[in-house]
C-alpha cells in the first residue's frame, strides 16, 4: 500500500474478494463471466468516461487475479477464457507478472519540464539564463520551453523563485527504480520485461489503476480444498496489517477458518538465513569477497544481477526466509509420512517471482499478498471479534522479526555475526528503494564499501512497504516494534531451530 487508501485499493480488494468467493463455492466458469455486471451495475460510469470502459478494465483485473493472461483489445473473448487450464493448484504464472492493462492506461506525460500559470514572467529570468541548450524564450509575459531543444536538466526547475516551472514524470516510470518502464507507440506505459524486477512499486504509485500482478488466489483456494493439507508460512509483516482486532492471537483461527491445515512464522527461516549469512561473511569478506550483499529480497538481489554482473558473486547465497520456512515445514510433514503444500504470505510481488523459479517450486507452491488475503477473509466474511484466541507461540528470535524493516536484516547479521566471533566488527550499510539500492552497489562497485555488509530494500521502509501490504508503513512500523518485544529470544543463536539450517542448506542452482 503506497500510503493514502483511495478508490483503487477498493477496486483491486473487492477483485480479489469476489474471485474468492467464487473459488470457496466452486462456482461454475461461467459466473467469472457475470462479475464485471455484478460489480459494476447500472448504466452509468462512475470512475472512467463509460460504464463499458470500467467492465473492461474490471474485466482484466479478474483474469489477473485468477493468474490468467491479458485478453487482446481487439479480439472477443470471455473474462473466464482459460480458466479450465488455470483451474489447477500446480498451475504457475506465465510471464510477465506485472502487466499494463492498457486501455486503463491514461498516457501520461512521461519526462516533460513544462511552464505551469505560476509562471509571473519576471525580468531577471533566470530560468533562460541557466538554461544550457538556449531552449527558454521569453515572449507574452511567460517563458516557453522549446521540447525539442530542452534535455530535461532540470537546471531551469531550480532556479525559479516561484516554482512556476515543474518536471513531470509519469508516476509508474518515476516509482520504478530499475528504470523499466517507458512509451508503446500510443504513448501507454509499457515494461521491458529485460529490466523488470517485479517489486510492484509501479502498480501502487499507477493512480489510474492500469497496472496489476497476477494472482494465485484461485489456484490456492482450489488447492485448500483439495485432498492435501496445505500450509501457510507468514512473513514477520504481517503484524498489525489486518487492524487492531486482529491481534497475533487471532492469526492461527484465522488460518484454519480460511481453510489451512496450519501456519508457521517465516521469521524463523529469517533466523537460520541470518546464520547462514552471518557465517558466509565471517569466511568471505574480506579474503575471498570485498563484500557481502544481503539475499532476503528477491527483487534486490535481482537487480543487482542483472545491472552489476561483476558484483553478482558478493550477493550472498544464503536462501531466503521464505524458502528456508518452506522447506523445513516440508520435512516436517515428509518425516510424518505425509505431504503438503505450501502458501507464503507477504507484502511482496517479487516473492511470486521468487516462487515460480524451477529451483524452488519444489519449496512453495503459492504466494499470496496481504492485500490478496484481505480478499479471502472478506469472502469467507470473517469477523476477528468472532475468532477464538489462542497463543501465537512466538519461537523466533527478535531479530529474525526485524528483517520486515529496512535496516532489520544488516542489524541480525551483525549481532549473530558477533555471537560467533565475540568482538569483531561488522561494517554495515543499507538503503531501501531500488534507485538508492542501485547507488549503493555502484559506490561498492568502485570499492567504497570494501569489508561491508550491504543490506538492499527494494521497497520504501523495507518489506514493511511492500506493494501487497494493507496497512500504512507507519503504522507497520509501529506494529512490527510491539512484535519484535514479545518475541522471547533476543539473539538467533538462542532459538530452538538453529541447527535445522544444516539439513535445509542444500544449494541452490541459480536460474534467474
Amino acid at each position: 500500500m503506497k500510503g493514502t487508501y483511495t478508490l483503487l485499493n477498493d477496486v483491486r480488494r473487492r477483485v480479489f474478494e469476489e474471485v474468492s468467493r467464487l473459488a470457496y463455492e466452486e462456482a461454475d466458469f461461467s459466473q467469472f463471466n457475470e462479475l464485471p455486471y455484478k460489480m459494476l451495475p447500472g448504466v452509468v460510469g462512475s470512475m472512467r468516461s463509460d460504464i463499458f470502459l470500467e467492465r473492461a478494465v474490471i474485466g482484466e483485473r479478474i483474469r489477473l487475479a485468477m493468474g490468467l493472461p491479458l485478453r487482446a483489445s481487439n479480439e472477443h473473448a470471455p473474462v473466464a477464457k482459460g480458466i479450465e487450464e488455470a483451474a489447477r493448484p500446480e498451475k504457475y504464472y506465465e510471464p510477465p507478472l506485472i502487466n499494463v492493462i492498457k486501455f486503463a492506461c491514461n498516457g501520461c506525460p512521461d519526462n516533460v519540464i513544462h511552464v505551469s500559470d505560476a509562471c509571473q514572467g519576471c525580468l531577471s529570468h533566470p530560468c533562460q539564463e541557466v538554461c544550457p541548450k538556449d531552449a527558454i524564450r521569453i515572449y507574452d509575459h511567460k517563458s516557453h520551453i522549446d521540447q525539442e531543444k530542452c534535455i530535461k536538466c532540470g537546471k531551469c526547475v531550480r532556479e525559479c523563485p516561484y516554482s512556476a516551472i515543474v518536471k513531470q514524470q509519469r508516476p509508474c516510470s518515476k516509482a520504478c527504480g530499475m528504470d523499466a518502464i517507458g512509451s508503446d507507440e500510443y504513448g501507454r506505459a509499457d515494461i521491458d520485461p529485460d529490466k523488470c524486477v517485479s517489486c510492484g512499486m509501479c502498480l501502487v504509485n499507477c493512480p489510474f489503476g492500469a497496472i496489476a500482478d497476477k494472482s494465485q488466489i484461485y489456484q490456492l483456494i482450489r488447492a485448500i480444498k483439495a485432498d492435501l493439507p496445505v500450509v501457510a508460512i507468514v512473513a514477520p509483516s504481517i503484524a498489525g496489517q489486518f487492524g487492531k482486532k486482529c491481534t497475533t492471537s487471532k492469526l492461527r483461527p484465522l488460518f484454519r477458518e480460511l481453510g489451512f491445515d496450519d501456519v508457521w512464522q517465516v521469521s524463523i527461516g529469517a533466523d537460520l538465513c541470518t546464520i547462514q549469512e552471518a557465517e558466509e561473511f565471517l569466511r568471505a569478506v574480506p579474503e575471498h569477497k570485498p563484500f557481502l550483499a544481503t539475499s532476503c529480497c528477491p527483487a534486490w538481489a535481482m537487480m543487482g544481477k542483472k545491472l552489476f554482473p561483476q558484483q553478482a558473486p558478493y550477493i550472498s547465497m544464503a536462501l531466503t526466509p521464505m524458502v528456508f520456512t518452506g522447506r523445513m515445514v516440508k520435512k516436517m510433514y515428509r518425516d510424518q509420512g505425509k505431504e503438503c503444500r505450501i502458501c507464503f504470505i507477504g507484502p511482496c510481488a517479487a516473492k511470486k517471482l521468487e516462487a515460480s523459479r524451477r529451483t524452488i517450486r519444489s519449496d512453495v507452491d503459492f504466494v499470496l499478498t496481504f492485500e490478496e488475503l484481505m480478499g479471502m477473509i472478506n469472502a469467507k466474511d470473517i469477523k476477528f471479534s468472532d475468532l477464538p484466541d489462542e497463543d501465537w507461540n512466538s519461537r523466533a528470535s527478535r531479530d529474525g522479526e526485524g528483517f520486515a524493516q529496512s535496516g532489520g536484516v544488516a542489524q541480525a547479521v551483525e549481532d549473530c555475526a558477533k555471537r560467533l566471533k565475540p568482538g569483531f566488527e561488522v561494517k554495515r550499510v543499507n538503503a531501501e528503494g531500488l534507485r538508492d539500492c542501485r547507488k549503493m552497489l555502484q559506490m561498492a562497485k568502485t570499492g567504497k564499501y570494501n569489508g561491508y555488509l550491504l543490506e538492499g530494500m527494494a521497497c520504501p521502509g523495507g518489506c514493511i512497504g511492500g506493494a501487497g501490504t494493507v496497512l500504512t508503513q507507519v503504522k507497520a512500523r509501529n506494529s512490527l516494534s510491539s512484535t519484535m518485544k514479545e518475541s522471547p529470544f533476543e539473539n538467533v543463536m538462542d532459538t530452538e531451530f538453529k541447527d535445522m539450517r544444516i539439513l535445509l542448506e542444500e544449494g541452490l542452482e541459480d536460474d534467474e
